[in-house]
C-alpha cells in the first residue's frame, strides 16, 4: 500500500539533537511518499494509529522501523473534587527557577529511556530532551505549570501541565524523584494535577505514556482515566 502524507521539517528538534529531522503528516490527498522524498533528512518520524496496520505495512516498505508504542488516556473531572489531605508533612507548591537545576537532573535520570533512543539518537539525548522540557515548564514557555510535591522542603516528585484550550489540559511529565519510588508520590501528583485543572475550570485532563510503562498506566487508570487512543512511532 502507498503511504499518502506530507513531509513536515522539525526545526526545533533538528537543532536540539543536531539531527536533520522531519515527520509525516497523514493526508489521503497528498502524493504517495517515495524513498527519494525522505533522503534529505537524517531521521523521519511517523506516528501511526494502532488500528492502521496498513500504514505500518506501507512504512515498512519505505524502510521505517518500529521505535515505540504510545497510549493516550483522558480523565473527566467531576464538578467538584472530593476532599483530599496530603500525608502529614507533605505539601504541593508551584516550582520556581531555584528548583530548575535539581529538576533537570531528576528528569534526565527518570526519562533516560524513551522514543528518543538509540540507534536513531545518541544515548544521552532522551535525558537532555526531558531536562529541557521540565525547565521550559518551570518557566512557562512550553507546558504552562510545574507543580511539586515535597516533604520538609525536599522535593518528592513533579508534574507539568499544559492548557490545550477547548476545556482540556495535558500532563506533560509526571514522576517521583528517583529516590522516592514506592511512596505513593504518583497518586499525590495526580491529585495535584486534577486540582490545578479544577482551579482553571478545565474538566478534561489528558496524558500519554509509553505502551511498556505498565506502572504509569495503572496509576492513570486507578485515578479514573480511560484509554482513548493507541499508536506506534516509526522511524527511518
Amino acid at each position: 500500500m502507498s503511504v499518502h502524507a506530507n513531509i513536515e521539517p522539525l526545526g526545533w528538534e533538528s537543532a536540539f539533537f543536531a539531527l536533520s529531522s522531519a515527520k509525516l503528516v497523514w493526508d489521503e490527498l497528498a502524493a504517495p511518499v517515495q524513498a527519494a522524498d525522505l533522503q534529505p533528512y537524517a531521521l523521519v518520524q511517523a506516528k501511526v494509529p494502532a488500528a492502521r496496520l496498513d500504514l505500518a505495512d506501507g512504512l515498512a516498505r519505505l524502510g521505517f522501523q518500529l521505535a515505540e508504542g504510545e497510549v493516550d488516556l483522558a480523565l473527566s473531572l467531576p464538578a467538584s473534587l472530593p476532599a483530599h489531605a496530603l500525608p502529614s508533612g507533605w505539601r504541593c507548591r508551584v516550582a520556581t527557577e531555584t528548583d530548575i537545576a535539581l529538576l533537570r537532573s531528576a528528569a534526565a535520570q527518570t526519562f533516560a529511556h524513551s522514543r528518543f533512543r538509540a540507534p536513531w539518537y545518541q544515548p544521552s539525548d532522551s535525558g537532555r530532551f526531558y531536562a529541557e522540557w521540565i525547565e521550559k515548564a518551570v518557566r512557562g514557555t512550553f507546558d504552562h505549570q510545574c507543580l511539586l510535591i515535597e516533604q520538609d522542603e525536599q522535593i518528592l516528585g513533579f508534574v507539568t501541565l499544559r492548557d490545550l484550550g477547548q476545556q482540556q489540559a495535558r500532563i506533560g511529565l509526571l514522576a517521583a524523584m528517583p529516590v522516592c519510588a514506592g511512596r505513593g508520590v504518583g497518586q499525590q501528583l495526580m491529585w495535584a494535577a486534577q486540582n490545578w485543572c479544577q482551579t482553571q475550570g478545565i474538566p478534561t485532563l489528558r496524558v500519554a505514556t509509553q505502551t511498556g510503562n505498565v506502572a504509569a498506566l495503572r496509576l492513570y487508570i486507578r485515578s479514573g482515566a480511560v484509554i482513548t487512543d493507541t499508536a506506534y512511532w516509526f522511524y527511518r
